[in-house]
């Protein structure tokens, strides 16, 4: 497979210590000296950064799962392709670990990678029949109740089909992506990527009956906040917008999708073992990837 790469554009996040700079500048060399010409950007203006991707034939993220999320989405509509080296905790998403960053780059510059496609959500908040927000979200879009308040009641409906009003601290509706972020954190199910569905899971519930359940995503999702005060929405947990009793949040598949490249031999169960310390037998590994 020919990796048209002519172009790269190179994100990171800025930090104090200029550690992250130094990181970026070592890799644009090493693309430079490839003949590659590259285009770096270590802030988090949304804008530039599509701005950049839409000169680039690659995105390569530096950091952790949140600069690779905002990255993700910005990019999600220029169809632009992201790998994403590994400065943060986890990684579930950022999977090349920044001591083999040559490696990976240099296979997925050969031509040598694995595609994968990964969901996003839109959510729209409505408030008297207004248009009032719009986000995207590659991990969750989540309704939370402020620390002041109590617990908050919102009504949720499937297709315009009533399903149930769950009294809860709040409720996520997650991507497969996203399965593995906060709504793993309140007893959510593990979705493999490419699976097509959301999961649907309140957060510390009254009842303990209010279960997480898996909905495919061609369906809509109506979320409407019926009692408590001072609720809030967040997509990613990077874009918030405060909600009022009677607004409604209506999710959906984007018709966007992230694309993500990995180098051969990638394997999720193996990034499933390694961030959530799954038993693993010696030896098996190597022969199974």
């Amino acid at each position: 497979m020919t990796a048209p790469f002519k172009t790269i554009a190179l994100f990171g996040r800025p930090q104090s210590d200029g550690l992250r700079e130094r990181i970026l500048e070592e890799i644009a060399d090493w693309l430079t000296q490839r003949g590659i010409t590259v285009l770096t950007e270590i802030s988090r203006n949304m804008r530039l950064v599509q701005s950049l991707g839409r000169r680039a034939d690659l995105a390569v993220v530096v950091g952790g799962d949140g600069t690779m999320l905002g990255v993700a989405r910005a990019l999600a509509p220029l169809k632009v392709p992201i790998v994403g080296i590994n400065r943060g905790r986890l990684g579930f998403i950022t999977d090349i670990p920044m001591s083999d960053w040559q490696k990976g780059l240099d296979e997925i510059l050969n031509g040598h990678y694995e595609i994968e496609e990964r969901s996003l959500l839109e959510a729209h908040i409505w408030r008297d029949g207004k248009a009032l927000f719009h986000a995207r979200a590659l991990n969750d879009v989540v309704i939370s109740r402020s620390s002041h308040t109590g617990l908050i009641e919102i009504e949720v409906s499937v297709n315009g089909l009533y399903m149930y009003s769950p009294r809860a601290d709040g409720l996520i509706v997650a991507t497969p992506t996203g399965s593995t972020a906060y709504a793993l954190s309140v007893g959510g199910p593990l979705m493999h990527p490419s699976l097509h569905g959301f999961v649907l899971a309140p957060v510390a519930p009254q009842s303990l009956s209010a279960r997480p359940i898996i909905l495919p995503d061609q369906c809509e999702v109506e979320l409407t906040i019926r009692h408590g005060r001072n609720a809030r929405l967040n997509c990613d947990m990077q874009s918030f917008a405060s909600l009022q009793l009677g607004d409604r949040v209506v999710l959906h598949r984007s018709a966007d999708s992230s694309r993500f490249l990995h180098p051969p031999g990638y394997s999720y169960y193996a990034t499933l073992r390694t961030k959530l310390n799954w038993h693993e037998i010696p030896g098996l590994e190597p022969r199974r990837g």
